[in-house]
């Protein structure tokens, strides 16, 4: 499967660019997202160095790379950050991420870091063209301690990195999530083993409360919309995870 327009209006579009094939990444499907407003666009993290010729043949088909405005990093990790040096060598844009990672993003081989953006520790506002006006907001420890989301008010889509990812089983391959109790068994031990405490997920969950959420967008898995956005997060507001559940000896209790 190719890219998906999530949203798409006379001047506006939030693509899925590109999905790992079935198999691929122990069956972590990776996504990366461009968001088109007029003749401008945005990369939401790009990926790891092995997706980057199939996400740009993808982005291809609706901007070039001198119309990248910006390329938002929502942590720290390789399967985001892999691909960057290329990245930079092809679009001229910022890139926004954590303040508290930039000194770290050097030793993927970046030399030149004037292109960055710490993003603060309550996130910003952001608009990488005029009339393109993007919401980063901060996650802090779910899981990375800077992670950072976007949202885009326009499509009503909250990429949230991390967080709804899914461990997909190699034979599903759906693109959206329209029954959250049948995709619980696909987000409960990563949750529970990467998001840090259920204080982050509720001081999270307080931060996106104004937001009108349409899609839920994450970095790995299918795509949450309708009943399932909300049904999502009211799961969220209760699971005991990471620090919650860790034990002595670095043992962690296994799933109800």
């Amino acid at each position: 499967m190719r890219n998906i327009k999530l949203f798409e209006s006379v001047d506006h579009r939030f693509i899925l660019l590109n999905e790992s094939e079935p198999g691929e990444e122990d069956g972590i499907r990776s996504n990366q997202y461009l968001i088109t407003h007029h003749n401008d666009g945005v990369l939401l993290d790009p990926g790891g160095f092995g997706v980057m010729p199939r996400v740009l043949a993808e982005m291809l088909r609706y901007v070039g790379p001198e119309q990248i405005k910006a390329i938002f990093l929502s942590h720290q990790d390789p399967d985001i950050v892999g691909g960057l040096s290329t990245w930079l060598e092809l679009c001229h844009s910022p890139v926004y991420v954590s303040s508290i990672w930039i000194r770290f993003l050097p030793h993927y081989g970046l030399k030149d870091m004037t292109r960055f953006i710490g993003v603060p520790n309550e996130g910003k506002d952001c608009e990488p063209a005029p009339g393109f006006k993007l919401k980063i907001v901060p996650a802090h420890f779910l899981h990375s301690e800077g992670q950072i989301n976007v949202y885009d008010p326009i499509s009503k889509i909250l990429f949230t990195g991390d967080i709804g990812a899914a461990m997909l089983p190699v034979d599903k391959n759906e693109a959206f999530v329209d029954d959250f109790a049948a995709h619980i068994p696909y987000i409960k031990g990563f949750h529970r083993r990467y998001m840090c405490s259920n204080k982050a997920i509720r001081c999270w969950l307080d931060t996106i409360a104004d937001l009108d959420i349409a899609m839920i967008a994450p970095q790995h898995g299918p795509i949450y919309r309708g009943a399932a956005v909300q049904d999502f997060l009211n799961w969220l507001k209760d699971l005991q995870c990471g620090v919650d559940i860790m034990q002595p000896g670095g043992y962690f209790p296994p799933e109800d």
